[in-house]
């Protein structure tokens, strides 16, 4: 998925400890199979090119995330949009060349975009593009779905304290032996709106942002992230961190906040106790 993945874990002995983390990143390795959009033979690419060609039996694994995606779109007026490959991939180009996609390339990109256009059909497994030439990126939640599952697995070998990161996404379970918590520093925590270490246990933290990935064109910083309303990437610095009960939560949640702003994200957080 194009990051660095790190594992610490409290076990009752080395072998426990290394039995349960190789099958937590074989875990991690069989979402990347069928969620990656850097790997063309991944599950969801080979859902992509059968876009406009009507339903598609898809994995367990890929519904659950496209589910919980089209809910956090309905609830964020299309904020996050999973279907926003065509200007995610634009913009990737930008970062590369320093040159801003031209207005015509954007318009193109934007008629190959909208979250209504993906429907699912849990009942039958199977989920449909509407329009040929479709994509998608599951950047802004597959990560968050992946450390759930990393600790399921953690779990099942009896490991009941660990910390699983997958770039900006980390979900806990207890505090390390003796602690209180997870001490895990958030940029934006402080109250003085800078960083702030704080305690965390049984939770997902995700934080979103242009902190790593960013290009700089006539002085502008343009984000990774871009808002699919628009076709452009976010220029205005905002960084969001977002805590709930997992990463399938917190992961698009904290992508749609860095697009709603403020105010935006009040309304949708309202909508997720």
């Amino acid at each position: 998925m194009g990051i660095n993945t790190r594992l610490v874990v409290y076990a009752p002995d080395e072998k426990t400890a290394e039995i349960a983390c190789s099958e937590a990143f074989r875990r991690i390795a069989e979402l990347e199979a069928i969620m990656s959009d850097y790997r063309p033979d991944s599950e969801l690419m080979l859902f992509c090119e059968k876009a406009g060609s009507g339903e598609v039996k898809i994995s367990k694994d890929l519904m659950t995330v496209c589910a919980q995606g089209q809910k956090v779109a309905r609830d964020s007026n299309g904020a996050f949009d999973m279907t926003a490959s065509p200007i995610v991939r634009l913009w990737r180009n930008a970062r590369r060349s320093g040159e801003i996609p031209d207005q015509k390339s954007i318009a193109e990109a934007r008629k190959l975009v909208g979250w209504k256009q993906l429907a699912l059909k849990p009942e039958r497994s199977t989920a449909s593009l509407k329009k040929a030439g479709m994509q998608m990126d599951l950047g802004g939640i597959a990560k968050g779905y992946a450390c759930d599952e990393a600790q399921a697995i953690l779990r099942k070998h009896g490991i009941q304290s660990a910390l699983v990161e997958m770039g900006g996404d980390i979900v806990v379970t207890n505090p390390p032996p003796g602690a209180d918590g997870w001490r895990i520093l958030v940029p934006n925590g402080g109250n003085d709106k800078g960083p702030a270490e704080l305690i965390f246990k049984n939770c997902a933290i995700s934080t979103s942002g242009d902190t790593e990935q960013f290009v700089v064109i006539n002085g502008v910083q343009y984000s990774h992230i871009v808002d699919p309303r628009t076709g452009f990437a976010t220029s205005d610095r905002v960084q969001a961190t977002v805590v709930a009960p997992n990463g399938l939560t917190s992961d698009p949640l904290a992508t749609a906040c860095t697009i709603l702003g403020e105010r935006g994200s009040k309304a949708l957080l309202k909508k997720y106790p």
